[in-house]
Order: C-alpha cells, then sequence, then structure tokens
C-alpha cells in the first residue's frame, strides 16, 4: 500500500505514539506484509524467529517490539505491539468508507460495460470496457477490473484478508487494505469469493478463467491464461503461474508457488511449491504417474497378504 504522499518517520511515530531511531525526516512512502515489501515502505515484526528477515527485507523502516540495532539507511519504529500499530496505520491511512448508492458514485465504469440489477459496485471501483457483471455480484472498494470481464451471479471481490493473532482475549484481525485487480480478458463463475490483500493486490492476470465457487486468498497471484475448475480452495500469498490447470476440489496451501503449465488433477492437496511442467495428484500431491503407480501397489497389498498366510 502506498501512502497518497511522502512521510517522514517523525510523522509516522507521532500517528503511532511511539519511539523512533532514524533522522526525523526519514522519508516513508508506504506500509507491506514481508513478502510484498520495497523501499519506502513500512514492514512490520513481533516476534523473535522473524526479527532478522524483516531488518533485512527491502522495508526501510521496520516496526518492532524490541529495540535493536538499526541497520544502515533505515529505520525503526518501536512498539509494544506491533500487530496493534500495523492496524493502526491501516485504519489511518486506508480508512472504512460507508457506502452510500449501489454503485458508488466515486466508481468508474467504462464503455460497453453491463452492470446488472442488484449488484454492488464500491467506492473508487475501477471497471474496464464492455464488461458483464451479473446480479448480486459485491465489488468491494478500490477494486481493479480491466476489459471484456464477465462475473457471474452471487461472486464476492475483495472481503477481508483470513489472517488473525491469537490473543489471550481471542482472535484479533489483521486489518485489510489492498485490493483485488483483474486483467482484460478474466471470467469468473457464480459464488467465487476472492480476498483483497492485506496492504498489496490480490491478482488475477490475463486471459484466466474460473469456475464457480473458487476461493482464493489473500494476496495471491494468479497467472496468465489458467484454468481453475470448480470448488478450488487457494490459501493466501500463493504464486500460481502462467497457463496452470486446476481440477475440481484441490486445495493449495499458503505461500507455494505452482510453476507454469503444471497440472493439479481433482482433489489433490498442495502443500509445497511444485515444478512447471507436470501433472499432480493426490495428497500430499506428487506427480501423477508416481501416485497412480503408488496407489496400485497398495491394492496388491492384500493379496500380497494372503499369500504369504
Amino acid at each position: 500500500m502506498k501512502f497518497p504522499q511522502k512521510h517522514t518517520l517523525k510523522q509516522i511515530a507521532t500517528i503511532l505514539s511511539c519511539d523512533y531511531v532514524g533522522p526525523d525526516d526519514f522519508p516513508v512512502t508506504g506500509m507491506n506484509e514481508i513478502h510484498v515489501v520495497e523501499p519506502g515502505d513500512i514492514v512490520f515484526v513481533d516476534h523473535p524467529k522473524y526479527y532478522d528477515k524483516a531488518l533485512e527485507s527491502a522495508a526501510t523502516v521496520v516496526l518492532i517490539n524490541k529495540e535493536v540495532e538499526c541497520p544502515p539507511n533505515k529505520g525503526l519504529l518501536i512498539s509494544d505491539d506491533p500487530f496493534r500499530d500495523f492496524n493502526t496505520l491501516t485504519t489511518f491511512f486506508k480508512p472504512f468508507e460507508k457506502a452510500t448508492a449501489t454503485i458508488a458514485f466515486s466508481a468508474k465504469i467504462g464503455e460497453g460495460t453491463v452492470v446488472q440489477p442488484g449488484a454492488f459496485i464500491g467506492n473508487n471501483v475501477v471497471i474496464g470496457k464492455n464488461c458483464l457483471i451479473h446480479s448480486n455480484v459485491s465489488v468491494y472498494d478500490n477494486c481493479i477490473l480491466g476489459d471484456n470481464i464477465t462475473i457471474h451471479a452471487g461472486t464476492v471481490l475483495g472481503a477481508d484478508a483470513f489472517y488473525y493473532k491469537n490473543r489471550p482475549e481471542g482472535f484479533d484481525k489483521l486489518l485489510s487494505g489492498g485490493r483485488v485487480v483483474l486483467e482484460d480478458n478474466v471470467d469468473l463463475g457464480a459464488l467465487c469469493t476472492i480476498d483483497r490483500g492485506v496492504t498489496g493486490d490480490t491478482l488475477i492476470k490475463e486471459g484466466t478463467k474460473i469456475d464457480n465457487q473458487v476461493q482464493i486468498g489473500h494476496d495471491t497471484v494468479i497467472g496468465k491464461k489458467c484454468l481453475i475448475a470448480s470448488q478450488v480452495g487457494i490459501a493466501g500469498c500463493v504464486i500460481i503461474e502462467d497457463e496452470v490447470t486446476i481440477w475440481g476440489q484441490v486445495g493449495i496451501a499458503s505461500a507455494i508457488t505452482i510453476g507454469s503449465k503444471a497440472v493439479l488433477l481433482a482433489q489433490s492437496g498442495i502443500s509445497k511449491s511444485l515444478e512447471p511442467n507436470k501433472a499432480y495428484f493426490g495428497y500430499p500431491a506428487e506427480e501423477a504417474r508416481k501416485k497412480y503407480k503408488e496407489l496400485a501397489s497398495i491394492r496388491m497389498i492384500p493379496s500380497i497378504i494372503e499369500k504369504l498366510r
């Protein structure tokens, strides 16, 4: 998430009422999660296991819950609760904006696009040319849709990320200030749910086609010309490269990469990154031929036991 204008380290510390390390005028231009940070961004870290990763990341400001040595050319924000203060910044820079119309007055809708009755188009949404948005579709604030897109009834773009911190008093939600971005020629079936990024974008690239009842988690990137069949569940921060085919009821764990032109066969469970140009099956998913041979061998076990008797 980029801020509307550049801020200083002192200004950010003032918003958070926290101490800081670095020059007062140290520039801050945005905030992001660790996997998408860029120079000028704030990243937060609240566990010693990840201190080094955050301090060595591309982020130039680290929101941290311990006084540590500040790396060269970086700034620190010292907080007793970085998770809470990251939420404070999200609320400050991307506050919730109540809807005042079914199609927001600030939304921009391109020539030839049809929005069917009952659809909701949120604040600052941009929709390109020649799209068809069916009834009961909800496009939350700040989402970006390209040209020639079809979205079928009941689909929701931009719901919050499923991201919580377990505290003694209950689960504390990490607020979402990101977007969903669809490139040109994307089709979405009915009752799909695509969560927005926490601070960045959940992105579906050009030409990808998605069937009914598919869930896509926050900050996931789906490549060009992918095919995703119904009832697939994709967790957050997944990278699916170009021309991947995913058949029905596949489940994909968070923060992994699926190589280009891979084929994931129905009901497979994907718990680790997969190489391109191969077909996979089973749980845990392995190359399909290998998995089928294993299953055939397992079916032979009763007859082998009978012979041994």
